[in-house]
């Protein structure tokens, strides 16, 4: 089951998001699903279009459960594979 505790052990593909601080000040308050990752980057798709941006240079938030958790993107910069445990 995925808590707020756990978030980021699972995957985020499909996940919305939005941005709350970033180094790129116009990626604040971006908002999207996100479609696809990589290592250090998430794809979002958002009303304007499909967006890459780096994982590490933004803070992230997302809601779980009725819970708003906030990502630090330098935490998260692995493939999803690594993260969630594939990798022995």
């Amino acid at each position: 089951m995925i808590t707020a505790e756990n978030f980021t052990q699972h995957e985020f593909i499909g996940s919305k998001t939005h941005i709350t601080k970033s180094t790129n000040s116009q990626n604040v308050g971006l908002y999207g699903t996100i479609i696809n990752e990589t290592k250090s980057m998430f794809y979002l798709s958002t009303k304007t279009g499909i967006k890459s941006i780096p994982k590490n240079n933004s803070t992230w938030r997302f809601n779980v459960q009725h819970q708003e958790v906030s990502v630090d993107g330098s935490k998260i910069q692995k493939r999803s594979f690594d993260r969630i445990g594939g990798k022995a």
